[in-house]
Protein backbone atom coordinates (compact mmCIF):
# COMPACT_ATOMS: atom_id res chain seq x y z
CA UNK A 1 0.00 0.00 0.00
CA UNK A 2 1.43 3.58 -0.90
CA UNK A 3 0.91 6.41 1.37
CA UNK A 4 -1.83 7.82 1.83
CA UNK A 5 0.22 11.55 1.83
CA UNK A 6 0.08 10.83 -2.07
CA UNK A 7 -3.92 10.81 -1.93
CA UNK A 8 -4.53 13.72 -1.18
CA UNK A 9 -6.79 14.31 -4.28
CA UNK A 10 -8.30 10.90 -3.31
CA UNK A 11 -9.50 11.85 0.07
CA UNK A 12 -10.45 15.10 -0.94
CA UNK A 13 -12.84 13.58 -3.33
CA UNK A 14 -13.83 10.97 -1.00
CA UNK A 15 -14.72 13.86 1.59
CA UNK A 16 -16.74 15.51 -0.84
CA UNK A 17 -18.86 12.66 -2.14
CA UNK A 18 -19.69 11.18 1.29
CA UNK A 19 -20.95 14.83 2.07
CA UNK A 20 -22.79 15.37 -1.10
CA UNK A 21 -24.05 12.39 -1.63
CA UNK A 22 -23.35 11.29 -4.87
CA UNK A 23 -20.15 11.54 -7.75
CA UNK A 24 -22.20 13.85 -10.16
CA UNK A 25 -23.35 16.98 -7.05
CA UNK A 26 -19.12 16.18 -5.45
CA UNK A 27 -18.11 17.53 -9.15
CA UNK A 28 -20.48 20.14 -9.70
CA UNK A 29 -19.04 21.26 -6.01
CA UNK A 30 -15.48 20.84 -7.28
CA UNK A 31 -15.90 22.51 -10.58
CA UNK A 32 -14.91 19.27 -12.28
CA UNK A 33 -16.26 15.66 -13.85
CA UNK A 34 -18.18 12.78 -12.23
CA UNK A 35 -15.53 10.88 -14.24
CA UNK A 36 -12.93 12.58 -12.70
CA UNK A 37 -14.22 12.31 -9.16
CA UNK A 38 -14.85 8.31 -9.53
CA UNK A 39 -11.61 7.98 -10.83
CA UNK A 40 -10.03 9.88 -7.53
CA UNK A 41 -12.19 7.40 -5.10
CA UNK A 42 -11.50 3.93 -6.88
CA UNK A 43 -7.94 5.07 -6.89
CA UNK A 44 -7.85 5.34 -3.45
CA UNK A 45 -10.30 2.48 -2.79
CA UNK A 46 -7.58 0.61 -4.19
CA UNK A 47 -4.64 2.08 -1.93
CA UNK A 48 -6.52 1.16 1.13
CA UNK A 49 -7.79 -2.38 -0.02
CA UNK A 50 -11.60 -1.63 0.66
CA UNK A 51 -15.09 -0.98 -1.12
CA UNK A 52 -15.69 2.82 0.56
CA UNK A 53 -19.26 3.22 -1.46
CA UNK A 54 -22.45 0.69 -2.19
CA UNK A 55 -22.75 1.60 -5.73
CA UNK A 56 -26.06 1.28 -7.69
CA UNK A 57 -27.99 2.60 -10.64
CA UNK A 58 -29.91 4.72 -7.77
CA UNK A 59 -28.35 4.94 -4.60
CA UNK A 60 -25.14 5.65 -3.20
CA UNK A 61 -23.68 4.92 0.80
CA UNK A 62 -21.15 4.41 2.56
CA UNK A 63 -19.91 1.06 3.53
CA UNK A 64 -19.08 0.26 6.72
CA UNK A 65 -15.64 0.76 6.30
CA UNK A 66 -16.23 4.18 4.49
CA UNK A 67 -17.84 5.55 7.77
CA UNK A 68 -15.00 4.70 9.60
CA UNK A 69 -12.68 6.12 7.21
CA UNK A 70 -14.89 9.52 6.90
CA UNK A 71 -15.27 9.80 10.95
CA UNK A 72 -11.37 9.90 10.60
CA UNK A 73 -10.68 11.71 7.26
CA UNK A 74 -13.37 14.39 7.45
CA UNK A 75 -12.25 16.29 10.44
CA UNK A 76 -8.59 15.83 9.32
CA UNK A 77 -9.74 17.56 6.29
CA UNK A 78 -11.20 20.62 7.73
CA UNK A 79 -9.00 21.24 10.36
CA UNK A 80 -6.26 21.70 7.10
CA UNK A 81 -8.38 24.08 5.77
CA UNK A 82 -9.46 26.40 8.85
CA UNK A 83 -5.65 26.00 9.70
CA UNK A 84 -5.28 27.83 6.30
CA UNK A 85 -8.35 30.35 6.65
CA UNK A 86 -7.27 31.46 10.05
CA UNK A 87 -3.51 32.75 8.89
CA UNK A 88 -5.15 33.99 6.35
CA UNK A 89 -4.52 37.84 6.72
CA UNK A 90 -7.18 38.97 4.14
CA UNK A 91 -8.90 35.50 3.86
CA UNK A 92 -13.04 35.03 3.28
CA UNK A 93 -15.75 32.98 4.54
CA UNK A 94 -15.80 29.77 2.22
CA UNK A 95 -16.78 25.82 3.18
CA UNK A 96 -19.06 24.96 4.76
CA UNK A 97 -20.94 27.02 7.98
CA UNK A 98 -22.92 25.17 11.07
CA UNK A 99 -24.32 27.29 13.35
CA UNK A 100 -26.84 27.11 16.23
CA UNK A 101 -28.26 30.02 17.36
CA UNK A 102 -31.71 30.65 19.83
CA UNK A 103 -34.70 31.18 17.36
CA UNK A 104 -35.92 34.77 18.06
CA UNK A 105 -32.19 36.01 17.27
CA UNK A 106 -32.18 34.52 13.89
CA UNK A 107 -35.63 36.02 13.24
CA UNK A 108 -34.40 39.22 13.84
CA UNK A 109 -30.97 38.12 11.88
CA UNK A 110 -32.04 36.53 8.53
CA UNK A 111 -32.38 39.59 6.85
CA UNK A 112 -28.94 40.83 7.36
CA UNK A 113 -27.40 37.32 7.18
CA UNK A 114 -29.00 36.29 3.79
CA UNK A 115 -28.32 39.96 2.41
CA UNK A 116 -25.12 40.64 3.61
CA UNK A 117 -23.28 37.96 4.77
CA UNK A 118 -24.35 35.18 2.48
CA UNK A 119 -23.89 37.81 0.24
CA UNK A 120 -20.57 38.86 0.57
CA UNK A 121 -19.01 35.59 0.64
CA UNK A 122 -20.34 33.48 -2.25
CA UNK A 123 -17.90 30.37 -1.87
CA UNK A 124 -19.38 29.86 1.68
CA UNK A 125 -22.61 27.37 2.32
CA UNK A 126 -24.54 28.00 5.54
CA UNK A 127 -26.50 25.87 8.00
CA UNK A 128 -28.25 27.37 10.34
CA UNK A 129 -30.13 25.52 13.22
CA UNK A 130 -32.74 28.33 15.34
CA UNK A 131 -32.77 26.34 18.68
CA UNK A 132 -33.16 27.64 22.23
CA UNK A 133 -31.83 24.31 22.99
CA UNK A 134 -27.72 23.91 24.11
CA UNK A 135 -26.79 21.85 21.60
CA UNK A 136 -23.53 19.62 21.59
CA UNK A 137 -21.10 21.81 20.00
CA UNK A 138 -18.51 19.19 19.00
CA UNK A 139 -20.52 15.59 18.99
CA UNK A 140 -23.11 17.35 16.83
CA UNK A 141 -20.58 19.04 14.54
CA UNK A 142 -21.33 22.77 14.71
CA UNK A 143 -18.74 25.62 14.24
CA UNK A 144 -19.97 28.36 16.24
CA UNK A 145 -23.39 28.45 18.67
CA UNK A 146 -24.72 31.51 20.41
CA UNK A 147 -26.45 31.68 23.43
CA UNK A 148 -28.01 34.32 25.72
CA UNK A 149 -27.15 33.64 29.56
CA UNK A 150 -24.62 31.57 31.36
CA UNK A 151 -22.32 29.16 30.07
CA UNK A 152 -20.18 26.41 31.19
CA UNK A 153 -18.74 24.34 28.48
CA UNK A 154 -14.84 25.54 29.59
CA UNK A 155 -13.41 23.45 26.55
CA UNK A 156 -15.02 25.99 24.25
CA UNK A 157 -13.32 29.54 23.00
CA UNK A 158 -16.13 32.38 24.18
CA UNK A 159 -16.29 35.21 22.66
CA UNK A 160 -18.78 37.83 24.09
CA UNK A 161 -21.20 39.87 21.54
CA UNK A 162 -22.91 42.34 23.27
CA UNK A 163 -25.37 42.84 26.72
CA UNK A 164 -28.75 42.50 26.20
CA UNK A 165 -31.55 44.35 28.11
CA UNK A 166 -34.32 41.82 29.60
CA UNK A 167 -38.18 42.96 29.90
CA UNK A 168 -41.30 41.19 31.33
CA UNK A 169 -43.80 42.00 28.81
CA UNK A 170 -47.79 41.51 28.42
CA UNK A 171 -50.99 42.55 26.08
CA UNK A 172 -52.78 44.99 26.80
CA UNK A 173 -55.79 42.71 26.45
CA UNK A 174 -54.52 40.70 29.01
CA UNK A 175 -53.68 43.36 31.34
CA UNK A 176 -57.21 44.50 30.77
CA UNK A 177 -58.00 41.46 32.23
CA UNK A 178 -55.91 40.50 35.26
CA UNK A 179 -54.57 44.10 35.83
CA UNK A 180 -50.83 45.92 35.60
CA UNK A 181 -49.07 45.12 38.61
CA UNK A 182 -47.52 47.70 40.57
CA UNK A 183 -45.08 45.31 42.68
CA UNK A 184 -43.23 42.56 42.65
CA UNK A 185 -45.69 41.28 45.17
CA UNK A 186 -48.74 41.47 42.63
CA UNK A 187 -46.42 40.49 39.79
CA UNK A 188 -46.16 36.99 41.74
CA UNK A 189 -50.10 36.90 41.33
CA UNK A 190 -50.03 37.11 37.98
CA UNK A 191 -49.92 33.80 35.47
CA UNK A 192 -46.89 33.94 33.19
CA UNK A 193 -45.89 31.94 30.41
CA UNK A 194 -43.06 30.12 31.66
CA UNK A 195 -39.64 29.53 30.31
CA UNK A 196 -38.56 25.93 30.31
CA UNK A 197 -35.21 24.66 29.72
CA UNK A 198 -33.83 21.45 30.54
CA UNK A 199 -37.91 20.72 31.22
CA UNK A 200 -37.70 23.08 34.06
CA UNK A 201 -39.39 26.07 34.81
CA UNK A 202 -36.25 28.92 35.19
CA UNK A 203 -36.59 31.27 38.10
CA UNK A 204 -36.61 35.18 37.62
CA UNK A 205 -34.55 37.54 39.05
CA UNK A 206 -34.59 40.99 39.61
CA UNK A 207 -31.36 43.10 39.46
CA UNK A 208 -31.60 43.71 43.22
CA UNK A 209 -31.61 39.95 43.70
CA UNK A 210 -35.43 39.63 44.34
CA UNK A 211 -36.25 36.32 42.65
CA UNK A 212 -39.61 34.76 42.00
CA UNK A 213 -40.64 31.59 40.20
CA UNK A 214 -42.90 31.91 37.36
CA UNK A 215 -46.53 30.29 37.49
CA UNK A 216 -49.20 29.78 34.79
CA UNK A 217 -50.59 26.79 33.07
CA UNK A 218 -48.36 27.34 29.93
CA UNK A 219 -44.63 26.34 29.55
CA UNK A 220 -42.63 26.89 26.25
CA UNK A 221 -39.24 25.95 25.69
CA UNK A 222 -38.91 28.87 22.98
CA UNK A 223 -38.55 32.44 23.09
CA UNK A 224 -40.43 32.44 19.85
CA UNK A 225 -43.28 30.27 21.78
CA UNK A 226 -43.05 32.73 24.36
CA UNK A 227 -43.18 35.78 22.55
CA UNK A 228 -46.74 34.51 20.45
CA UNK A 229 -48.21 33.46 23.52
CA UNK A 230 -47.66 36.96 25.39
CA UNK A 231 -49.62 38.26 22.26
CA UNK A 232 -51.98 36.25 22.57
CA UNK A 233 -52.59 37.25 25.92
CA UNK A 234 -51.58 34.12 27.63
CA UNK A 235 -49.48 35.25 30.60
CA UNK A 236 -46.69 37.64 31.25
CA UNK A 237 -43.34 36.62 29.87
CA UNK A 238 -39.56 37.56 30.16
CA UNK A 239 -37.96 37.89 26.54
CA UNK A 240 -35.29 40.10 25.39
CA UNK A 241 -36.03 43.54 24.84
CA UNK A 242 -34.55 43.66 20.99
CA UNK A 243 -37.11 40.52 20.31
CA UNK A 244 -40.25 42.85 21.16
CA UNK A 245 -38.94 46.12 20.18
CA UNK A 246 -40.70 46.67 17.29
CA UNK A 247 -44.15 45.15 19.69
CA UNK A 248 -43.78 47.60 22.35
CA UNK A 249 -43.56 50.69 19.73
CA UNK A 250 -47.18 48.94 18.61
CA UNK A 251 -48.57 48.90 21.78
CA UNK A 252 -48.91 45.22 21.17
CA UNK A 253 -46.99 44.54 24.14
CA UNK A 254 -46.28 46.24 27.32
CA UNK A 255 -43.76 46.52 29.36
CA UNK A 256 -44.43 45.76 33.13
CA UNK A 257 -42.41 47.23 36.39
CA UNK A 258 -40.27 49.54 34.86
CA UNK A 259 -39.24 50.34 37.69
CA UNK A 260 -37.93 47.20 38.87
CA UNK A 261 -35.22 46.23 35.93
CA UNK A 262 -33.63 43.19 35.15
CA UNK A 263 -30.46 42.30 34.70
CA UNK A 264 -28.60 42.42 30.90
CA UNK A 265 -27.88 39.03 29.86
CA UNK A 266 -24.64 38.18 27.82
CA UNK A 267 -24.55 37.01 24.03
CA UNK A 268 -21.83 34.94 23.80
CA UNK A 269 -20.17 32.96 20.56
CA UNK A 270 -18.65 29.83 21.50
CA UNK A 271 -16.66 27.78 19.24
CA UNK A 272 -14.39 24.70 19.14
CA UNK A 273 -11.27 25.98 17.51
CA UNK A 274 -9.04 27.96 20.21
CA UNK A 275 -7.09 30.28 18.64
CA UNK A 276 -6.94 29.22 15.12
CA UNK A 277 -10.28 30.96 14.59
CA UNK A 278 -11.33 30.04 11.03
CA UNK A 279 -13.00 33.10 8.81
CA UNK A 280 -15.99 32.22 8.74
CA UNK A 281 -16.90 31.98 12.26
CA UNK A 282 -14.73 35.18 13.02
CA UNK A 283 -16.54 36.80 9.94
CA UNK A 284 -20.05 35.69 11.12
CA UNK A 285 -19.57 36.53 14.53
CA UNK A 286 -18.40 39.89 13.61
CA UNK A 287 -21.87 40.11 11.64
CA UNK A 288 -23.95 38.78 14.54
CA UNK A 289 -22.36 41.66 17.26
CA UNK A 290 -22.24 44.56 14.68
CA UNK A 291 -25.66 43.96 13.88
CA UNK A 292 -27.39 42.57 17.38
CA UNK A 293 -25.50 45.83 18.92
CA UNK A 294 -27.26 48.20 16.48
CA UNK A 295 -31.07 46.44 17.34
CA UNK A 296 -29.60 46.33 21.32
CA UNK A 297 -29.24 50.13 20.88
CA UNK A 298 -32.26 51.55 19.00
Amino acid sequence: MSSLLNQSAGLVAFVRVAEAGSFSAAARNAGTTPSAISKAVRRLEGDLGTQLFRRSTRTLSLTPDGQAFFNRVAPLLRDIQDSADAIRPMGGARGRLRVSMPGELGRLLMEPITTKFLAAHPQLELDLALADRHVDVIAEGYDVVFRVGTTVESELKMRTLASLDMVLVASPAFLQRAGEPRSVQELRELPFVRYLFAGRTLPLTFRDGTTITPRGRLGLDTGFGLHAAALGGMGVAHLMKCTVQADLDRGDLVQLLRDHPLPPLPLRALHPFGKLTPARVRLFSDLVEQEIRQLAAA
